[in-house]
């Protein structure tokens, strides 16, 4: 299939997510806690405060696109049985695979646009409130004397927040394509979402640290090695992305070997 054949199934699937009142609801939705966010910062704390430092500390913003994008990649597939429409995707003439990937595709797109309407609100509103005039400003790391532009140091942030928003999605994904049920699958992500991180650390709590380094959610958030910070003594950069990398496998591999085997009569 031509690249041509590939873009318009990407098309098509964006088309269904755009199409719908909900997904505008959610960008709404994202705007509005922003604004929230920034108004309350400009009340509580008027000094001290930053464009700057309100673009990072909206970096955290990001469990709401993971939310948001949690509820795209649970019934991405999943609707596509239950409505029934799967049997008219799959006649066709085109592959399983290029459809499946065509719905991931479509969904890490909605998550990136939405990653990047968070940033640039949070940029224009970080300055109507705080001012521009910190554009310039270098950034430098704690305990170290080197400058850092601004601009890259919250693109790195928003970035590494950005990986869990990918490996929660692709889960939710997974789950939506194996049990054929979007309540399912986005219940299930958004349970693990919140309990993930308080079940790795009772596990430390007890005295399991060898297991525990190697849960999904002892991993996803790589700044804390970025600040010297890790949850799990022990656990490096390389180790959290390795452990990532084989639950992505996982995720990606079960949901492509599930959709190409599955009779849709069934």
């Amino acid at each position: 299939m031509s690249l041509t054949n590939m873009l318009s199934l990407i098309r098509n699937e964006n088309m269904k997510i755009y199409r719908r009142i909900s997904t505008w609801v959610l960008l709404g939705i994202l705007i509005t806690f922003v604004t929230i966010f920034g108004v309350a910062l400009k009340v509580n704390t008027p000094e001290g405060i930053t464009m700057w430092t309100f673009i990072e500390e909206s970096s955290g913003l990001t469990a709401i696109i993971t939310l948001f994008t949690v509820i795209i990649a649970g019934g991405i597939v999943a609707t596509e049985f239950t409505q029934g429409t799967i049997k008219l995707l799959l006649i066709r003439p085109v592959s399983r695979t290029k459809i499946l990937l065509s719905k991931y595709l479509s969904t890490m797109f909605f998550a990136l646009t939405t990653l990047m309407q968070l940033f640039v609100t949070a940029f224009l509103l970080g300055g109507l409130l705080f001012g521009f005039e910190s554009f310039t400003d270098p950034y430098i790391a704690p305990e170290s004397t080197v400058e850092k532009s601004m601009l890259g140091h919250v693109l790195s942030l928003y970035g590494l927040n950005f990986v869990d928003v990918v490996m929660m999605s692709t889960f939710a994904f997974m789950i939506s394509t194996v049990f054929r049920s979007s309540s399912l699958s986005i219940g299930l992500a958004i349970f693990l979402m919140f309990a993930g991180t308080t079940a790795v650390m009772l596990l430390i709590g007890i005295g399991y640290e060898e297991w525990a380094k190697y849960l999904l959610f002892a991993n996803t958030d790589l700044s804390q090695h970025i600040n010297n910070r890790p949850l799990i003594e022990g656990t490096t950069m390389r180790f959290s992305i390795s452990v990532l990398i084989v639950y992505f496998a996982s995720f990606v591999g079960l949901s492509w070997v599930v959709f190409n085997k599955r009779d849709v009569a069934a």
